[in-house]
């Protein structure tokens, strides 16, 4: 029988025993927000939960319980979206990595499902905090995003983007019986240089790009692109 890589299924004292490994563990963060008519609210904690228990199994890590809800402003007027405050999510966050660090942990990964810019600075200032109170750890904070995104111009067009032909096929790939059939396409008009949330003339509905060709295929390409590069990137920034 294969030991647990779940933290919220070990007992205190093996959990204390695995720290002598110091082992590196995930902190996956989701979002409930809205991501069209065909994939779920919960998208991004299902991507981010199945990506951080996968990387545990490659690097023999251990995985702390999702943060579920996020900072997702731009999709607050579509139904089922819950938006925190950045200075909630940040403090939230800080709390958490605060106290897995003050239990002895020295690698942490923050790994977010959902990637919008305050949401991370959110994030990253709580890693930031964590490491100031605690020397002795290192933090990483990143969207699993960050590599999803490198493959726009190659595997899809160049603007796409939520909930579009990569998430879509990605969640396809993961949580198959998430996934509705309809296979909406939407063009984003809202300038980065506008303050505020996209109108509704600006974003019709909760998706960027054209999700028709998506397919369970491309996301699980997507899938192995984003394990290789989140396994590099914690080789180089949280050795052992």
């Amino acid at each position: 029988m294969s030991r647990s890589h779940r933290l919220l299924e070990l007992d205190s004292r093996t959990f204390e025993r695995r720290l002598a490994a110091n082992p590196l563990v995930i902190l996956p963060v989701g979002a409930l927000e809205a991501h069209g008519p065909h994939l779920p609210l919960g998208a991004d904690q299902l991507q981010a939960e199945a990506t951080a228990a996968a990387l545990a199994e490659r690097l023999d890590a251990l995985v702390a319980p999702t943060i579920p809800y996020g900072s997702a402003p731009g999709a607050r007027r579509f139904p089922g979206t819950v938006s925190l405050r950045l200075s909630e999510l940040e403090e939230h966050a800080a709390g958490v990595l605060g106290e897995l660090a003050r239990s002895g942990v020295r690698r942490l990964l923050v790994l977010s499902g959902h990637a919008e810019r305050g949401h991370m600075a959110a994030l990253r200032e709580a890693g930031e905090r964590t490491m100031r109170a605690h020397p002795a750890c290192r933090v990483v904070v990143l969207s699993d995003y960050d590599f999803v995104y490198e493959l726009r111009g190659r595997r899809s067009p160049p603007e796409d983007g939520h909930a579009g032909l990569l998430e879509t096929s990605r969640v396809l790939a993961i949580a198959p019986e998430t996934v509705g059939p309809d296979r909406p396409k939407v063009v984003y008009r809202h300038s980065p240089f506008v303050p505020g949330s996209p109108s509704e003339a600006d974003w019709p509905e909760s998706v960027i790009g054209d999700t028709g060709p998506a397919s369970a295929e491309l996301g699980r390409e997507v899938q192995a692109h984003v394990l290789e590069r989140l396994q590099a990137t914690v080789t180089e920034l949280l050795p052992s």
